[in-house]
């Protein structure tokens, strides 16, 4: 089956802002730059005198980083960097300290953002940094923990996918919980995307099963399969969890296509903890940063960079069906660091 663009379905049209418009603040005269948040550690009060940073500023610095969810690594990376161009007489006034801190994180960034400029095979891939298979059915697997916002973002994303002309399945394999099913069901109906579940209590492995079956048959470009909310402490349902993984895999070579770990934003330092556990598991191809309209502290992508080096390949910016966004480096930058002087 060879993949077609096809014109988005009827319907009321879809508004889209450009990439990173709610992001950046472009695009939206109501909504400022999520990313300006994580400028709260207040830069331009850490003013170097003529012979740099002292060490209470330095302190000082760290703390703040710490307290906008960089992460102890990455903060200790960038003080360590500060110190470095310090010692070597390149740190002179609010504008050089700036820079630095903007150039370290770029460096930490760079496998995050690693698809950026690539070429894409796909239009999916160009908008959104998705693979998909030059022909055949893509396959999305959803995993992370309980409350995290993972059968809501697989509804955005099959939101956003269907107009563009995807013909979207959506599965419910979180078999655990009736109103996983029911919730997804309803974002299948909201989009106009195909709907596959089991029975209640039932293997998530089955429904996984069936999904590429009927994605086969009905002539789908992509299925999303969602998948149950765990414990990174349970042990047994990671094993699962990795169970899912392999029963598409042998299903459909090459499937899963994207392994998407979904964290909360709001979490903090936890989101490594869960990453850690889930990599070990199903080895997440990369993040889908949801609930990041409601966090301040946006540093925590520049701690799964420094830890990781895992693409945060999606971000939810908002609750509404199109609020997913593609994470973009530079948009971050800006909105932390302002422009490079």
């Amino acid at each position: 089956m060879r993949r077609v663009d096809r014109p988005p379905p009827p319907g009321p049209p879809v508004a889209f802002v450009t990439p990173l418009g709610r992001l950046t603040g472009k695009g939206s005269g109501t909504r400022g730059s999520l990313w300006r948040r994580v400028a709260g550690f207040a830069l331009p009060d850490l003013r170097p005198s003529a012979r740099g940073l002292g060490t209470e500023t330095l302190e000082e610095l760290e703390d703040r980083l710490l307290a906008a969810d960089f992460g102890v690594e990455a903060a200790l990376r960038l003080v360590d960097r500060v110190e470095a161009l310090q010692r070597r007489g390149r740190l002179r006034g609010p504008e050089a300290l700036r820079n630095a801190l903007r150039d370290e994180v770029a460096r930490i960034l760079l496998p995050v953002a690693s698809a950026e400029g690539a070429p894409a095979a796909s239009a999916t891939e160009a908008a959104f940094g998705l693979r998909e298979p030059a022909q055949g059915i893509a396959v999305y697997l959803m995993v992370g923990v309980n409350g995290v916002g993972k059968t809501t973002s697989a509804g955005k994303l099959a939101h956003v996918l269907a107009a563009r002309g995807r013909k979207v399945l959506l599965a419910a394999a979180d078999t655990y919980r009736a109103g996983a099913i029911s919730q997804l069901r309803v974002w299948a109906d909201r989009t106009g995307a195909d709907f596959v579940a089991g029975q209640p209590g039932g293997d998530p492995a089955a429904v996984a099963f069936d999904a590429i079956d009927a994605a086969r048959a009905r002539g789908v470009d992509v299925a999303i399969v969602d998948t149950a909310g765990r414990l990174h402490t349970r042990t047994g349902l990671m094993d699962e969890l990795a169970k899912v993984r392999r029963v598409i895999a042998r299903k459909l070579p090459g499937a899963p296509h994207e392994t998407l770990i979904v964290l909360d934003a709001t979490v903090g330092q936890n989101a490594l903890a869960q990453v850690r556990v889930f990599r070990d598991a199903v080895n997440p191809s990369g993040i889908l940063l949801a609930k990041m309209d409601s966090s301040a502290r946006g540093g925590i992508v520049v701690a799964l960079g420094q830890e990781f080096g895992l693409p945060v390949k999606l971000v939810g910016v908002g609750e509404g069906p199109g609020d997913l966004e593609p994470f973009d480096a530079n948009a971050f930058l800006e909105g932390v660091f302002g422009s490079p002087a």
